[in-house]
């Protein structure tokens, strides 16, 4: 369980203290898929940080498994991290590693050794839908692909939480679908808490299980994910909803169908087969 009390951050100090998040109280609960829904620049990624103490709070506290995280430091930090995996927006692959070398990085600086590191690697690959791909290097795959090494690579720890900031806004919609689709696999069979960062309201419809709208460093609403868009009460909820819908609208076609997007990921496509195939 993770619980934010009292939360608040600032930059700068004394009369030139900018404070960007404000009194922050919540709870995510062990297992669930946790969305935190926001425009750029609302305080979504700032919060989402102070879990893995990225970002410091600068009152209150952050207490993962009742324990106050707030202020470890040295080998307890150290210790916290692995149990907390994090995938990014851009993937932050070491371009000249291997796929399989990429996986096992966190388990090179855990020390493990070798042949348990490979065979580590080669199982979350194999999770992830990348088995046969262990030589390749990052700039011979897809996006999606990328972002499946990324996904495997943070799972190297067998972290209990996992967060995910913008994971799929540098894909196209079909590859969405199909990481959003791993994610929710990994959250299911693996039982790791997902703490999601996004401003979309598609993501967190088709993956989150609750959502908290975040607005100027405030949450302004918090809920089950189909009950708070079904009636939302905050003004930017509503207006998010409604420029969705209006956006929508003008993705159909003159009958009302869907036009299909473009540029979808071949090579994503395949990757999602050989999913199946391995599941």
């Amino acid at each position: 369980m993770i619980q934010f009390d009292h939360l608040k951050k600032s930059y700068g100090t004394g009369a030139d203290a900018h404070e960007v998040l404000h009194d922050i109280n919540l709870t995510i609960n062990d297992g669930e898929v946790f969305g935190f829904l926001g425009s750029s620049g609302a305080g979504k990624s700032t919060l989402v940080r102070t879990i893995n103490l990225l970002e410091r709070p600068t009152e209150g506290k952050v207490v993962i498994d009742g324990k106050d995280v707030s202020h470890v430091t040295g080998h307890d930090l150290a210790e916290l991290r692995t149990k907390i995996g994090m995938i990014f927006q851009d993937f932050n692959l070491f371009q000249q590693r291997t796929v399989l070398r990429n996986v096992t990085f966190p388990l090179e600086l855990a020390h493990r050794p070798k042949a348990q590191r490979i065979e580590r690697g080669k199982r979350l690959l194999r999770l992830v839908g990348l088995e046969g791909f262990e030589d390749r290097y990052p700039s011979q795959l897809s996006g999606g692909q990328q972002q499946r090494v990324a996904i495997a690579r943070a799972l190297a720890n067998e972290p209990k939480i996992m967060l995910c900031d913008e994971a799929t806004s540098a894909l196209d919609s079909t590859t969405t679908v199909q990481i959003l689709d791993l994610l929710r696999r990994i959250n299911r069979e693996l039982g790791v808490t997902l703490v999601i960062i996004t401003h979309s309201l598609s993501v967190a419809r088709n993956i989150c299980d609750r959502v908290a709208m975040i607005d100027g460093g405030n949450i302004v609403e918090t809920g089950e994910t189909a009950a708070l868009f079904a009636n939302p009460q905050s003004d930017i909820l509503k207006a998010l909803i409604a420029s969705a819908e209006e956006q929508n609208g003008r993705d159909e076609d003159e009958d009302g169908k869907p036009v299909e997007p473009a540029g979808s990921d071949t090579d994503d496509a395949k990757t999602a087969a050989n999913t199946e195939e391995a599941r």
